[in-house]
């Protein structure tokens, strides 16, 4: 897509970050009348916006994140109308899949959750999993349907959303780093960009896995980390699953092109950094939780971010320049492991070829939900990130949830689980066992 070209003077709302939750915030902002400024220091979706696994999931959320689910997905269903662009969503709905009694029995506890909220779903057991998965190989106890779930094609949706941002009035500027936030009278006045100042009010860090590093320049604490997910993609099956599936080993989900993408199940990896240390004592209990499928490595990435600057001035390059894209290495080995398992749980994958892989950082919370949230010592700062793995999906509520804290409308759902204050005031840090 191409950018605007003409920096404005000032705006009521500049967005950092042209993922698709900066992308989603600006079309809800400017759909409202509110003059917006996108600016992106790559390209628009570049990083983990079109690197996920394009589900668009209710199923197995953090309780807290269910309400803006529900929105976002219903969002979803209007979407390429709204945009008049398509993004490649279908409500395909998603089968989590169990191999065992204490398995189902999480599911089941789940199901009764969605039952609260009016959402269809169904455990799936013995012959009907035949039925609804036909042609598969597994041995299963049964597993949990969601019809209302869908998916979404990753490189389609960022860049339509910000061509609906664009449509309804906002600025887009790529290649473009906003360098730092600048304050007046103790509150936010503008921002000063590689190419100059933009006066504004209301400032939106959506910056996925950059954040922390950009808001610690002005002083905010935002606990966070990065954790890699490798992701292949094969070339079109016949005869394999509408459903997007998650099993013990692999998950799945059909692409507009008849391929697959196929990733582990629940297989990350965490690149051993300073801030590990830094935010070691935040993070123990997250690490506790998944350290089944949480692998550590110490290697170059260290010596990446150990190199980078994290204090500079708005007339400095800034490492944000420096690092236009993040586009890590693929897990070669742990694709190759969740192929295997994908082929031997379905049969008709046997002589599908790899037509690409590739690898993403998430950006990781302590308790694994976002900060959606005004920063309480930075008034007109505004953070939307720290997704863990779910802002695809949810990113169409959370667009819009950002929106109405920086207008001051009454939000969609209760913000404050979301608050970044809870890291801070003493609250409870609690991780959910769900995926």
């Amino acid at each position: 897509m191409s950018p605007d070209s003409s920096l404005p003077s000032a705006v009521d709302v500049v967005v950092i970050g042209g993922g698709i939750i900066g992308a989603a915030t600006a079309m809800e902002l400017a759909s409202e009348g509110v003059s917006v400024a996108l600016c992106e220091k790559g390209e628009i979706g570049c990083e983990q916006s079109s690197r996920n696994w394009g589900w668009v999931r209710l199923s197995q959320r953090d309780p807290r994140e269910i309400p803006l689910m529900i929105d976002a997905i219903k969002r979803w269903e209007g979407i390429d109308q709204r945009l008049g662009r398509k993004t490649g969503f279908v409500q395909s709905g998603l089968l989590f899949t169990a191999r065992n009694a204490r398995r189902m029995a999480a599911y089941e506890a789940f199901a009764e959750r969605l039952k609260e909220h009016q959402i269809d779903c169904r455990m799936v057991v013995g012959r009907e999993m035949d039925d609804v998965i036909p042609g598969h190989a597994m041995k299963l106890a049964g597993g949990l349907l969601t019809p209302f779930d869908g998916r979404a094609e990753p490189q389609l949706a960022a860049p339509a959303i910000a061509e609906g941002a664009r449509d309804e009035g906002a600025k887009l500027f790529t290649r473009c780093a906003v360098r730092s936030v600048e304050t007046s009278a103790g509150r936010v006045s503008g921002v000063v960009t590689e190419r100059g100042r933009i006066a504004s009010s209301s400032v939106v860090l959506a910056g996925g896995a950059w954040s922390r590093l950009f808001v610690g320049n002005a002083g905010v604490a935002l606990p966070q980390l990065k954790v890699l997910n490798s992701v292949l993609r094969t070339t079109p099956i016949a005869n394999g699953p509408e459903q997007g599936i998650w099993a013990d080993g692999f998950s799945l989900r059909k692409r507009a092109d008849g391929g697959y993408t196929v990733s582990g199940g629940s297989e990350n990896l965490h690149h051993i950094t300073p801030d590990s240390f830094r935010l070691a004592r935040q993070f123990l209990p997250a690490l506790r939780a998944e350290w089944s499928s949480m692998r550590l490595r110490l290697g170059g990435r260290w010596r990446e971010e150990a190199a980078l600057p994290r204090h500079w001035a708005g007339n400095e390059r800034s490492p944000l320049e420096q690092n236009r894209m993040l586009d890590p290495a693929p897990d070669d080995r742990s694709l190759q492991r969740a192929l295997a398992s994908a082929r031997a749980a379905f049969p008709v994958m046997a002589d599908c070829e790899v037509v690409q892989s590739w690898a993403g950082m998430i950006d990781v919370t302590p308790d694994a939900i976002p900060v959606i949230s005004e920063v309480e010592k930075l008034p007109g700062l505004f953070i939307s990130t720290g997704y863990s793995g779910h802002g695809f999906g949810i990113s169409l509520g959370a667009g819009r949830l950002t929106a109405d804290l920086v207008t001051g409308a009454t939000p969609i759902v209760d913000p404050a689980p979301f608050r970044l204050s809870r890291f801070f005031d003493g609250s409870p840090i609690t991780l959910d066992s769900g995926f």
